[in-house]
């Protein structure tokens, strides 16, 4: 039957010719047509060494050997962005995505194994990185839950004897022995010598590390969202202008208190000022018909508060682009790691860059709501400001 006119869902196996993803794809090509499914193999050509081309001529040739069709090379050119393992990593997604979109496939298998898993957990640790990063690789991701790798659960020899036991012929990249790469300085170096010093167990360790800080950070996302999305709700600023209006002058009527919060926004309801920390309190608005006290003081115009600069509203004030502001209250009595992550997941979608956001960027923000004694406007990358302004953490176009 003509594969373009094949009603079954298809899905696709990323195969470099490596054991661990010839073993996958043959695991594909005997499961899928007791599923009622078909199945297609792509392999990526790099470009990054001499004969590639005909590397990816050769699994090609294996993959339809497996019976596999559609069966397809994809040339790419690797940047430098991130670094070479960073760049090669992204030319490489972007071809798998685009080629399931052409062939309108439902699912791309991805042969990474448990050692691919503790190689992620060991580097994201090294990086100091945060719960996330150590949940190292889902078992389901990308856009739609396109990519799927069966084999996490399974170790890098198993894949190896499965292909000796079926003879398959594999090629082993030497970039995977190349000491100038991260990667495998951690398989080759770091590995084998935690595993000399601890004794065996150390790659299910980690990898059992993995699952449960992804649990954990599942959980913890969640709770970002719902707290974000307080936060954002609460007294929104004006999006059409960056300037600060002055300090309101007393009401002549007691403002009502609301009977009720959402779930979550305790913190939200109270009055908020930006007065910074340790300086003098905000003194509360006087009951209706009351007159001030006598030698008080009249409410503060428009100037400097510690050093945050509140402009007085006019008609030179420059016009900004603001994208997004949440409300300070809101978040300052979440927990810390709720908070950050709702700080990095407003940045990020703001179009700050998530590979350069760094848990720097996000503590100097995080302490415009812990520690606010007047900062100056953080910068972050993709040219994201964030400042305080009127009780709300503001977010625009730097």
């Amino acid at each position: 039957m003509d594969a373009a006119a094949d009603p079954r869902p298809l899905i696709l196996v990323a195969c470099s010719g490596g054991a661990d993803s010839m073993a996958l794809a043959s695991a594909l090509a005997f499961e899928a047509p007791k599923l009622g499914l078909r199945a297609g193999g792509i392999t990526i050509d790099h470009g990054l060494q001499p004969g590639s081309d005909a590397r990816a001529v050769e699994v090609c040739e294996r993959l339809r050997a497996l019976r596999l069709d559609p069966v397809e090379s994809i040339a790419v050119a690797v940047g430098r962005d991130g670094g070479p393992e960073a760049a090669a990593r992204d030319a490489r997604y972007g071809a798998l995505d685009h080629a399931a979109e052409r062939y309108g496939a439902r699912a791309v298998l991805l042969g990474h194994t448990r050692d691919d898993q503790a190689e992620t957990v060991l580097l994201g640790l090294a990086r100091g990185s945060g719960t996330r990063s150590l949940s190292g690789m889902a078992v389901v991701s990308g856009e739609g839950g396109r990519y799927r790798r069966p084999f996490l659960h399974l170790d890098r020899q198993t894949a190896r004897r499965a292909c000796l036991a079926q003879s398959l012929p594999v090629w082993d990249d030497p970039h995977n022995a190349d000491p100038a790469f991260t990667r495998s300085r951690v398989r080759h170096e770091a590995l084998p010598m935690l595993e000399k010093a601890l004794g065996k167990g150390v790659v299910e360790a980690l990898a059992r590390t993995a699952k449960l800080s992804r649990d954990d950070a599942d959980a913890l996302d969640a709770w970002a969202a719902e707290a974000e999305a307080v936060a954002r709700a609460v007294r929104p600023v004006p999006k059409d202008r960056a300037t600060v209006p002055t300090r309101p002058t007393a009401p002549s009527h007691p403002t009502p208190r609301p009977t009720s919060a959402p779930p979550g926004a305790r913190a939200a309801v109270r009055p908020t000022a930006d007065a910074p920390a340790g300086g003098p309190s905000s003194p509360a608005p006087p009951t209706a018909g009351a007159s001030p006290a006598a030698g008080a003081s009249p409410a503060p115009a428009a100037g400097s508060v510690g050093s945050l600069t509140r402009s007085r509203p006019s008609a030179a004030a420059e016009p900004c682009d603001v994208i997004d502001s949440l409300d300070t209250a809101a978040l300052r009595d979440l927990p810390a790691a709720v908070r950050r992550r709702v700080l990095r997941r407003v940045a990020i979608a703001a179009g700050s860059p998530a590979g350069s956001l760094f848990a720097r960027h996000i503590e100097e923000v995080d302490r415009l709501i812990t520690s606010w004694h007047g900062q100056r406007a953080i910068n972050l990358p993709g040219r994201i400001e964030v400042l305080r302004q009127g009780g709300r953490l503001v977010i625009r176009q730097g």
